[in-house]
């Protein structure tokens, strides 16, 4: 059993998307401790398999899982998907695909889940630090995860008479297999060079800094387990350090210094 988890006396039903691995799947296993019902829907899920980005499959597997178990407790949004690249040169593809899984993935899981939701229940969308901290070459991941950011802030203020309570969850960068499974394009010109490669390729020194995953996840556990949620919860020490310097300094100021920290120019 997880250190801190207690056993509820009422099994609530909590449907997570992406909890075949990663985050998602420590939440999963967190929630499932402490008695609750989960339903993991992913492309290998356990209990349904299912892209999110597939927005007819998405609604029959909501509706499915409405008819089977009843009203929903809580949504989490864990399904999410990397590409790294220059902007310019980076595959439409690829890019729609960043949005399709990222943000309308997650759209459309709030969409089809509050109609079937509990009133005094709570949708738990997992963004990004990315999403506030732009960083070259993950152009399309930020902009994906700064609109999920901001699209949890919207829904937030929409569903406020409801009860339903929604939060935005931004970690960092964390030692899972996300980063090692997400797309990296090297293809380059004579305007990058070799800093597309070096700026996005994993090194001892990056992997240091990504969070202890047992760590992030129960840091989120116990943020989805607060009675009365925050617009948004920031999770590691170094990324809430970033973010007030966020609010203090000027923009300009925040793009040097992340430009220093994540563009690596060639020697």
């Amino acid at each position: 059993m997880f250190v801190g988890v207690t056993m509820r006396t009422e099994k609530r039903l909590i449907v997570i998307t992406g909890a075949s691995s990663g985050l998602g799947l420590g939440l999963l296993k967190h929630f499932e401790t402490c008695g609750d019902i989960v339903i993991d829907v992913s492309r290998t899920g356990r209990d349904y398999q299912c892209d999110v980005s597939d927005q007819t499959k998405l609604k029959e597997t909501f509706d499915e899982i409405y008819r089977k178990y009843g009203e929903f407790d809580m949504l989490i949004t864990c399904a999410g998907y990397g590409i790294t690249g220059a902007a310019e040169l980076l595959k439409e593809e690829d890019v729609k695909r960043e949005f399709d899984v990222n943000f309308f993935g997650t759209t459309n899981a709030c969409k089809y889940a509050i109609p079937k939701m509990k009133k005094e229940s709570k949708i738990i969308l997992i963004a990004s630090i990315a999403g506030l901290f732009p960083i070259p070459f993950k152009a399309f991941y930020c902009s994906s995860k700064a609109a999920v950011d901001s699209y949890a802030q919207c829904l937030r203020m929409e569903l406020s008479q409801t009860g339903i309570q929604v939060t935005s969850i931004c970690p960092g960068d964390i030692k899972t297999n996300f980063t090692k499974n997400r797309v990296k394009v090297y293809e380059t010109n004579e305007r990058y060079g070799q800093s597309i490669k070096l700026s996005t390729e994993p090194t001892a020194k990056s992997e240091g800094r990504r969070m202890d995953p047992d760590k992030a996840i129960k840091a989120m556990y116990k943020i989805c387990e607060k009675k009365k949620l925050k617009p948004r919860y920031i999770v590691g020490g170094q990324q809430k350090v970033f973010n007030f310097f966020r609010k203090i300094l000027p923009k300009s100021c925040m793009m040097k210094i992340t430009e220093k920290i994540f563009y690596k120019k060639e020697k």
